[in-house]
């Protein structure tokens, strides 16, 4: 589904795995990309996109190596083989400093909803394309999203 004229990332979406994204961040995540979609047209239609093809599930139903707001993921940039452990969070909370990325990132909207020994590519800014696999996803349950269905941080109006 587009929502503008900027390319969509389907050339190489029909090879990535399954999604499942807790549906009490579904909208929220949705709404976001909606928001940004000017801003940053290439990591907003991605993460619709992601949503779109998802099974939203209650966050009892979703599997613990599945990866969400919160998640700390471990995964390996297959191009260097270069391992890093980086937490997924919402814009608010990123700092790169502490390896926190935000969902409004390239990497970030590829990550949501993918578990452990999944590989996937995204696409940079710069239109390189890069593949990573998952290899270790922790969600501790405090770090579970607030449901908030209709925010939208205030820096992306």
């Amino acid at each position: 589904m587009m929502y503008n004229n900027t390319t969509p990332f389907t050339e190489i979406q029909s090879g990535d795995p399954a999604v499942f994204i807790d549906q009490t961040i579904a909208n929220q995540l949705e709404n976001l990309a909606l928001a940004n979609l000017n801003q940053s047209p290439l990591v907003a239609n991605r993460l619709l996109e992601e949503i779109d093809r998802a099974t939203i599930l209650s966050r009892a139903e979703l599997p613990p190596d599945i990866i969400t707001i919160g998640s700390e993921v471990t995964f390996r940039d297959n191009a260097t083989g270069n391992v890093q452990t980086v937490t997924l969070v919402m814009p608010t909370e990123a700092d790169i400093t502490r390896h926190r990325i935000s969902i409004l990132t390239p990497v970030g909207a590829a990550l949501i909803g993918i578990g452990k020994g999944e590989t996937i590519w995204w696409q940079t800014h710069d239109h390189e394309i890069r593949e990573l696999t998952i290899r270790e996803v922790v969600t501790h349950d405090d770090s579970a999203p607030k449901p908030n269905k209709d925010a939208i941080p205030h820096e992306c109006i």
